[in-house]
């Protein structure tokens, strides 16, 4: 089956580098085959013959912590599931100088149509929908310092969610 994995909080800020040549051999030596990272931002996608996604995310977490010496929180989701979130993703939202569109991938804690009530987004002002599995966001790039995303960074709900902008997202499935 085909998954991806998308680590949180790499090559961000000079924090928690991951290369990813070697993230690439890590998960060949975890046993996953047909391995491609995509940028610097923690997107492997990789074959497995395993089913059990919890199983998959300890061991890809455990191995991150032995090769890189750090822990990495690992979401891991089938490619099925992946097409699925982006074919919710309206075609109008794009990430460019115009406007800011993001996904924000959710833990299963999370995952549920309330958590949108707990990011007290403004529908006046942005855009946003809930699909099983993410959060899509889309705000005019010149109100982006107004959203209440910002505000959420550090808090309890953003250590649950990893997050790419759409132009990644429509491109890890192409």
């Amino acid at each position: 089956m085909q998954y991806i994995a998308l680590l949180r909080g790499i090559n961000v800020g000079g924090n928690s580098k991951v290369e990813m040549p070697k993230l690439k051999i890590l998960f060949e030596d975890l046993g996953f085959t047909d391995v491609k990272t995509y940028i610097n931002s923690g997107n492997v996608i990789f074959s497995s013959s395993q089913n059990d996604i919890k199983k998959i995310c300890l061991s890809i977490e455990q191995g991150i912590k032995k090769e890189f010496k750090f822990s990495v929180p690992v979401l891991v989701i089938t490619e099925a599931k992946l097409k699925k979130i982006v074919s919710e993703i309206p075609e109008a939202w794009q990430n460019n100088s115009e406007m800011k569109c993001d996904v924000m991938f959710l833990w299963d804690e999370v995952d549920s149509p309330e958590t949108l009530e707990l990011l007290n987004l403004d529908k006046d002002l942005e855009d946003f929908k809930y699909v099983p599995g993410a959060i899509i966001w889309r705000i005019d790039r010149d109100k982006v310092t107004k959203s209440k995303v910002l505000k959420m960074i550090g808090t309890d709900i953003y250590k649950k969610m990893t997050v790419r902008n759409c132009n990644t997202v429509r491109k890890i499935i192409s």
